[in-house]
């Protein structure tokens, strides 16, 4: 939750901090929105969209104008925006006040070329997309070779065309000229980099080896690959060049390969992913059984993990196995939300690998990629499951726990009291 509590009175404006072109909206569209998704996408276009004609600075809005234009909720909103904040794209601020005023200033994304070498964005994208499609994706953004070999350079200089002039006396004041703008990833990692310098070799200079570009990127191979300072000492010690600097592109390659040799060849993917815009149902149906495929639809696996822990931090077993099911079985978020809930409601709360990943393989076979399909299946096979039980009961068969979806007619209404009731249960996923 945001700590200021955003309501829709609150007033924004937004401030362009770069300059943006239509190149940025492909890199957004095609780079970043598999990694924050298209809600967090669909708010940077908003507010981008907000500047005035110069597109340096918007008028004041509140943030009714973005609930209405973008038809999300306060929280989806404060959600998007922190997936922007967290890879770079935008800083807010905010001035308290009886009705609270933020400054979004929005910064460029960074080139194709930086995000297909950066060491944390990269790994995320070819795992949320595969490697089918990262590779289309590297296609669009090549540039095709050219053999100039039987060319000759004739490109004139500056100075075979232009002569020097006396300088004049003008003070030339440039420092708020507009520019190209961009952040780094706004990681908070508790690595302590100081410790790892004072344990390295007194032999090796660290003022050469820990420059600001250096340190970063420790900092996020540590964050990526969950390693602590020994780990990253014992894989830095072997990437040294001989003038004492990091040999970059060894040392991302084996701080993968211990992470992928310690986690039986996987590289680290990310939870918290969302249904595909063009898999979900389409909005308009009112009915109980609707408002369930869109919370399935909406939510993150990580999400909705957590909500079964009281909005505590998952385990790393259920994590890892919610990860599985999206990279080894290749199933997508709504339709794993629907598979783990529907274990966790039918086993006891517990989460199973070999019920889980046995489900996990008839639906990949079954070619599930939507959360209404995943949830009919389920009924039909708990249904299945029942009646050959039924065959063998013995009496006083203890009630069984199904999910709140099974079951569930499709009607339109305007109950008021089916109403608060599918409020109350959509809390579970708040």
């Amino acid at each position: 939750m945001d700590e200021y509590n955003l309501v829709p009175a609150d007033t924004y404006i937004v401030f362009n901090k770069s300059i943006l072109n239509n190149d940025d909206r492909k890199i957004l569209s095609m780079l970043y929105q598999p990694i924050v998704g298209p809600n967090a996408i669909m708010l940077y276009f908003s507010l981008w969209s907000d500047l005035d004609k110069t597109e340096i600075i918007s008028n004041e809005f509140t943030h009714h104008h973005l609930i209405t234009n973008m038809q999300m909720t306060t929280l989806e909103i404060v959600n998007a925006r922190k997936k922007l904040e967290a890879v770079g794209l935008i800083k807010t601020y905010v001035k308290e006040d009886s009705v609270n005023n933020y400054v979004y200033e929005l910064y460029s994304p960074i080139s194709a070329h930086d995000f297909f070498n950066h060491p944390i964005l990269n790994i995320v994208l070819y795992n949320n997309v595969g490697k089918m499609e990262y590779e289309k994706l590297i296609n669009y953004f090549k540039l095709p070779r050219i053999n100039l070999s039987s060319y000759k350079n004739i490109t004139s200089s500056f100075s075979d065309v232009y002569e020097t002039v006396p300088l004049t006396n003008l003070a030339l004041v440039n420092e708020d000229i507009r520019k190209y703008n961009k952040l780094s990833l706004n990681i908070n990692s508790n690595f302590d980099l100081n410790f790892l310098i004072a344990s390295m070799s007194k032999n090796i200079d660290t003022n050469k080896l820990f420059t600001k570009e250096n340190r970063e990127l420790i900092i996020n191979m540590a964050f990526l690959y969950d390693l602590d300072v020994m780990k990253i000492q014992n894989i830095l010690k072997g990437c040294l060049n001989e003038r004492g600097g990091i040999l970059k592109e060894e040392f991302r390659k084996a701080c993968r390969n211990y992470y992928q040799f310690e986690n039986g060849g996987l590289l680290p993917t990310l939870v918290d992913k969302t249904q595909p815009e063009y898999l979900r149902k389409p909005i308009g149906d009112t009915s109980k059984r609707a408002k369930m495929i869109y919370t399935f639809e909406t939510i993150s696996p990580y999400d909705l993990l957590s909500s079964k822990n009281d909005m505590g931090e998952p385990t790393r077993r259920d994590l890892k196995l919610a990860e599985d099911l999206i990279v080894e079985y290749n199933l997508k978020p709504g339709v794993v939300n629907v598979l783990l809930d529907y274990v966790l409601k039918t086993n006891n709360n517990k989460l199973t690998r070999n019920l889980v990943e046995t489900i996990a393989g008839q639906w990949q076979r079954l070619k599930i990629d939507t959360v209404e399909e995943a949830m009919k299946v389920a009924e039909k096979e708990h249904k299945k499951y029942n009646r050959n039980k039924d065959q063998v009961k013995v009496h006083n068969k203890k009630e069984e726990h199904i999910p709140e979806w099974f079951d569930k007619e499709i009607k339109k209404t305007e109950d008021k009291e089916l109403q608060a009731e599918m409020d109350e249960l959509l809390k579970e996923y708040k």
